[in-house]
């Protein structure tokens, strides 16, 4: 057999090797046991990864919500913080997911104002996968080289400003 696969050979009903119970032994029905070859499936399958992805966030922020983020010893303290005094892009934002939690949006918004505009993406995006994957279209996200520029010089914007004297409002 040379320039033949051993594994691209066809086995075709009836023929030795050929259990009597799989999907190749049973006449008139080609491709999977199923018997159907191609057909895509309903939306809850096509949803399960998108609702997983749901109800992992929607368990953290059940977590932080109940989790007091302002009372000390239940989180580790941001290293930028600790040991340089600089507050970095993440920087209160557990308290800011708390608030987020407890409906209190200007506490949020005073905490990490970035962090609730993360959650509102978030949101946006995820609705609009849950959307595509209920159709059987795939979500592709590519951000170009400027897209993520643009989000890495918004990130450091962001934590320059929050850390300068007129940039109080962006403290947490």
């Amino acid at each position: 057999m040379r320039g033949v696969n051993a594994d691209s050979r066809k086995v075709t009903a009836g023929s030795p090797g050929t259990a009597p119970g799989s999907p190749a032994a049973a006449p008139g029905k080609p491709g999977t046991a199923a018997g159907k070859r191609g057909t895509a499936p309903g939306p809850v399958p096509r949803l399960a990864v998108p609702l997983a992805v749901l109800a992992a966030v929607a368990a953290a922020f059940a977590y932080v919500g109940v989790v007091d983020p302002n009372e000390p010893g239940h989180y580790p303290v941001c290293p930028l913080l600790r040991y340089a005094g600089i507050y970095c892009p993440g920087c209160g934002g557990l308290r800011g997911a708390h608030a987020f939690v407890h409906g209190d949006f200007a506490a949020a918004l005073q905490d990490n104002a970035l962090a609730v505009a993360g959650y509102l993406a978030f949101a946006v995006v995820w609705t609009v996968w849950a959307f595509r994957a209920a159709r059987g279209r795939p979500l592709r996200l590519e951000p170009g080289p400027a897209h993520l520029w643009a989000l890495g010089g918004l990130l450091l914007a962001f934590t320059v400003v929050r850390n300068l004297p007129f940039g109080g409002l962006l403290h947490p």
